[in-house]
């Protein structure tokens, strides 16, 4: 057992406060953007970009997967994520003109995602920080900031504001598109969150916190979630989590799971559903434990609870925010503290 593992309160860490701040936060960001987001959304439609860039690391650039499928699909453009490494360490300036470069940032100082960038401005990309430190080099080298107003965030691992960049990524889709019924559904966002961050996921926590390797499955807009899921896992538990595509699943990596590799698989009510109830019953029909969460049906191990008649887009924000409560719980189980993960700082710098 680490040390202190047993000298904290599991239902007071700074991790499961801050995720509970997550629909206020959302509610804060909702208004003060909208105004930010109609501006930018005139424009992108006065002067459609050819393509979009993300621009993010750790659980941003888990936010910055959530937009570029937001892009695709909603708006048919384009993305792609480029490696900060590309200019920071090879010192390439790749060609960004015209185009929409996002960048994602809880404190908008990582050496690498700033010289991408500059390398965007510089090149006539029109540069958006979505970053919630508004006084950060980042938000001064992008052209427009879109704030997170996610306030202070004091534990390492990312909550509030991984649920703010979701928000005000789709937010910009909404207002860009200017699609009445996703900006109507993006208005109870808050309380969409407020039911979920009290929905009890509990019944997976034994399963969880006895496994020391397990894929989370999500598809489509559905992806990002699964990934922060399998990164909290990682940073807060010390489980071995990795994030899969539903499809790919079956192309071999599936061979790893059993009765000590688990599978969560996270969904919404969209296109990829028939494919992802599939995928259960195909892993139900191996013995493989299987947690679901979401819209997939069973049969499956563990059936948690989820809201019923959410927008699709709206959908996997509310899974995170269900999964912040039972990681915590699942960090505690393990004898680790998610406040104080090893080796780990709040702001991590890289090159």
């Amino acid at each position: 057992m680490p040390p202190d593992a047993d000298a904290f309160d599991p239902a007071a860490t700074a991790m499961l406060r801050e995720a509970r701040e997550a629909p206020q936060v959302v509610a804060r960001l909702l208004a003060a953007n909208a105004p930010l987001c109609r501006d930018l959304g005139a424009r992108l439609r006065a002067l459609p970009p050819p393509f979009a860039v993300t621009c993010a690391r750790g659980s941003s650039d888990n936010a910055a997967t959530f937009a570029k499928y937001l892009l695709e699909i909603h708006s048919g453009l384009v993305t792609a994520s480029v490696g900060p490494s590309v200019t920071s360490v090879y010192a390439a300036r790749p060609r960004m003109r015209d185009a929409l470069f996002l960048a994602v940032s809880q404190s908008g100082r990582s050496p690498d995602i700033l010289h991408l960038a500059q390398a965007g401005r510089d090149d006539g990309a029109l540069t958006v920080a979505l970053v919630n430190d508004t006084q950060s080099p980042l938000a001064a080298t992008c052209e427009i900031v879109l704030p997170l107003h996610a306030g202070p965030e004091k534990s390492v691992a990312a909550t509030k504001s991984f649920i703010a960049a979701l928000a005000a990524g789709l937010q910009l889709v909404a207002h860009w598109s200017q699609d009445s019924v996703l900006l109507a559904a993006l208005e109870g966002l808050p309380e969409v969150l407020d039911t979920a961050v009290s929905t009890d996921w509990s019944a997976a926590l034994p399963l969880l916190s006895r496994a020391d390797n397990l894929f989370v499955v999500g598809r489509g807009v559905g992806f990002a979630v699964a990934q922060e899921a399998a990164l909290k896992l990682k940073e807060t538990s010390g489980i071995h989590a990795e994030a899969m595509s539903s499809a790919e699943l079956m192309h071999g990596p599936w061979t790893l799971a059993g009765d000590h590799f688990p599978i969560l698989v996270l969904s919404q009510r969209d296109e990829t559903l028939s494919g992802v109830n599939d995928l259960v019953t195909k892993l139900n029909g191996q013995a493989i434990p299987v947690v679901v969460a979401g819209a997939a049906e069973g049969p499956a191990s563990i059936m948690l609870p989820s809201g019923e008649g959410i927008h699709p887009y709206l959908a996997p924000i509310a899974l995170i925010q269900s999964f912040y409560p039972l990681v915590n719980a699942i960090a505690h189980a393990r004898g680790r503290n998610p406040d104080k993960p090893p080796r780990l700082l709040k702001v991590t710098e890289t090159v």
